[in-house]
């Protein structure tokens, strides 16, 4: 099935070795282009990357907004596919994804792709995973937020579509990775909050975040469907809220 539109598939690494590679798998019969930015990496991340692409820059870490629009700048096709190291398209997506771009036209300037977080064995299906997240956009007047962490893409005017399948998301290597990046995310959170002039209003407040989160992801959402796995997201998802406001309410008061 022969492409009326072109894609760019936009990727972001920083010692990836271990994972990047079932990414760039599910990709590569896709994309007209894979554009690589690396930060830095010491391990062999960047060796993988040049068995599916020629097209990589090794560069500073500004953070996650900025780097990702360094990408996007570097981008030719129609379309444009953000993805991460730690992400893979599954089969339907794949081939929903091919059969998107083989249409003579398309009405949407932007699609959402169903995560398929998957999770110490598991994939998830409730709670926070229940989402999807804007990746599948139109080049033209597309932009990223600047922001240091939770970056969003702005696409072009027009429809948002959802696109059928799976972005499978395996977000921790181990109990002791997903520590250390709730760690990083909680204090990253902490001062993009703080330097957007939001305020903690008191450890209090932090506290009832973090229970608040817990009952939307655990209860709401339905988190205690996918088991005990569901429960330790619940619980990392409430505590990563605590220590962001935590730490927000500690630059506030310059004790940081």
């Amino acid at each position: 099935m022969a492409n009326k539109h072109s894609l760019s598939v936009i990727l972001i690494t920083k010692n990836e070795a271990d994972r990047v590679e079932l990414c760039l798998q599910s990709i590569v019969d896709i994309a007209d282009e894979i554009i690589v930015l690396d930060s830095g990496s010491t391990d062999e991340t960047v060796a993988i990357c040049q068995r599916y692409t020629d097209n990589i820059t090794v560069t500073d870490w500004p953070g996650f907004g900025k780097q990702k629009q360094r990408a996007l700048d570097k981008a030719s096709g129609d379309w444009v596919l953000s993805i991460d190291a730690d992400e893979a398209l599954d089969e339907q997506m794949r081939q929903a994804l091919v059969s998107l771009l083989a249409q003579d036209s398309i009405t949407a300037t932007a699609y959402r792709l169903p995560w398929g977080v998957t999770l110490y064995g598991k994939t998830l299906k409730y709670g926070r995973s229940a989402r999807s997240v804007l990746r599948l956009f139109k080049r033209d007047g597309a932009h990223y937020t600047l922001d240091e962490v939770h970056e969003t893409v702005i696409p072009s005017a027009g429809s948002t579509e959802v696109l059928s399948g799976l972005l499978l998301h395996y977000t921790h290597r181990d109990y002791g990775h997903g520590l250390d990046k709730a760690a990083q995310y909680a204090w990253l959170g902490s001062k993009k909050y703080h330097r957007k002039g939001k305020k903690s209003h008191g450890l209090g407040l932090a506290l009832l975040r973090a229970i608040w989160t817990f009952v939307l992801i655990y209860i709401i959402r339905r988190g205690f469907l996918d088991g005990s796995v569901g429960f330790i997201v619940a619980m990392t998802y409430a505590q990563v809220s605590f220590n962001k406001y935590v730490g927000l309410w500690l630059l506030e008061h310059d004790r940081s």
